[in-house]
C-alpha cells in the first residue's frame, strides 16, 4: 500500500518526500501491525483537551498505529546504538528517544502529546516516557514586557531558546536529572522556585509551537537537531481559526472566571464581545505567527496529521527513508 501511495503522489506532477496515506488504510495497518492497547473512556476524558473531539475510535485508529509506529523507530535507534558501540568497541548507555510535536494554537497538539506519552508508556520497550512543553521556555512576561515582545508571545523570538536547547542537549546526552521552568496557565506566566524535573526516561515528548525550527542564524545547532521523530499537526487556517475561537468561548466561560487567572478581564464579556474579543488575538498574534513562522517547519517532520474541518485526523503524511 505505501509503494502504491508514493507512486500516486509521484504521478501528481509533485514530487514530494512523503507517503501519503489517507485514514482508511492507516487504520487497516493499525489491525496489521497493532495489538489492543486499550485506553478507558475515563483515561480519555482526562487526555482530551478542550474542545477537542478525540473518541476512543480515533485513538484506535489513529494514535495507536502510530505509537506502534514509533516504537519502531526508537527499537531501530536501539539497536543501531548497539552496533555503534561494538564498532568502537565500548559500553555507552543508550539515550532517550526523543520526540518533537509541532503545530499551531488549538490545533490540538497538546492532546496528541499527552496521548502519546499514554500510549508509547503502555509498550513494553518504552515504559518510561516524560512530556515538556516549550511554554517553561518562554521569557518571564516581565521579560517580555521589557522587549516589548508581549503581543508576539508564542513567536520564535519569545523563547528563551538556548535554555531549551540546553535542556533537549542534557537529556539526549544522558544526564541523570535535568530540569525545566514550570508554567501556569492560569497565570500565564512562568512560575518561580517551581520545576519539572526528568530522569533519564526511554522517551521524552517535547511540544511546542515552534520546536521544529531551523537554527536562528541558518548554522549551528537547532533542537530539532536532538529529535529522533517529529510530528507536525496540520489543519486550515480557516478551520484552527475556528477552533481557537470555540475554544476562548469555553475558557470565557470557564477558567476566565477564576479572579487568579490572567484573563479574568475577559470573564464578563457578552458571547458577541468574547468572539470579537478572539477573532482580534487570532489575526493579531495566532494567524500571523502560524503562517510567517509554524506552518513552514511543516516539511521537516517525520510525519505529518492533517485534520478535517470536524478536527479528526483524515490522513497521515510521512517521510520516506
Amino acid at each position: 500500500m505505501a509503494d502504491r501511495q508514493a507512486t500516486k503522489s509521484q504521478g501528481s506532477g509533485h514530487p514530494t518526500p512523503f507517503i501519503e496515506i489517507a485514514r482508511p488504510d492507516w487504520a487497516e495497518m493499525a489491525n496489521a501491525n497493532s495489538h489492543p492497547t486499550p485506553l478507558t473512556e475515563a483515561e480519555l476524558v482526562q487526555l482530551r483537551g478542550l474542545g477537542d473531539p478525540l473518541d476512543l475510535a480515533e485513538v484506535s485508529e489513529v494514535y495507536l498505529p502510530l505509537s506502534r509506529l514509533i516504537g519502531l523507530y526508537s527499537a531501530s535507534a536501539a539497536q543501531l546504538h548497539r552496533a555503534t558501540s561494538d564498532f568502537l568497541g565500548e559500553r555507552a548507555e543508550r539515550t532517550p528517544f526523543v520526540i518533537g510535536i509541532a503545530g499551531s494554537v488549538a490545533v490540538g497538539k497538546s492532546t496528541i502529546a499527552r496521548l502519546m506519552r499514554e500510549l508509547l508508556g503502555r509498550w513494553p520497550h518504552t515504559p518510561q516516557v516524560e512530556l515538556v512543553t516549550t511554554d517553561g521556555f518562554l521569557f518571564p512576561n516581565a521579560e517580555l514586557e521589557m522587549r516589548g515582545l508581549m503581543e508576539r508571545k508564542g513567536f520564535p523570538e519569545s523563547y528563551n531558546r538556548k535554555a531549551l536547547l540546553r535542556f533537549v542537549s542534557e537529556v539526549k546526552s544522558g544526564a541523570a536529572e535535568v530540569r525545566a521552568p514550570y508554567y501556569s496557565h492560569l497565570s500565564y506566566d512562568i512560575v518561580p522556585g517551581r520545576e519539572i524535573i526528568v530522569r533519564q526516561p526511554d522517551v521524552l515528548i517535547v511540544e511546542g509551537l515552534n520546536v521544529l525550527q531551523p537554527p536562528v542564524s541558518g548554522s549551528g545547532l537547532a533542537v530539532s537537531d536532538l529529535f529522533d521523530f517529529t510530528i507536525y499537526v496540520d489543519a486550515r487556517t480557516a478551520d484552527i481559526e475556528r477552533w481557537y475561537e470555540e475554544r476562548f468561548l469555553r475558557l470565557q466561560r470557564g477558567a476566565f472566571a477564576d479572579p487568579l487567572s490572567f484573563f479574568h478581564r475577559y470573564a464578563d464579556l457578552t458571547e458577541v464581545e468574547a468572539r470579537e474579543k478572539a477573532h482580534s488575538i487570532w489575526k493579531r498574534t495566532n494567524e500571523p505567527n502560524l503562517l510567517a513562522n509554524i506552518r513552514p517547519t511543516r516539511s521537516r517532520a517525520t510525519l505529518v496529521l492533517r485534520k478535517g474541518s470536524k478536527h479528526t485526523v483524515s490522513k497521515v503524511l510521512l517521510r520516506k527513508l
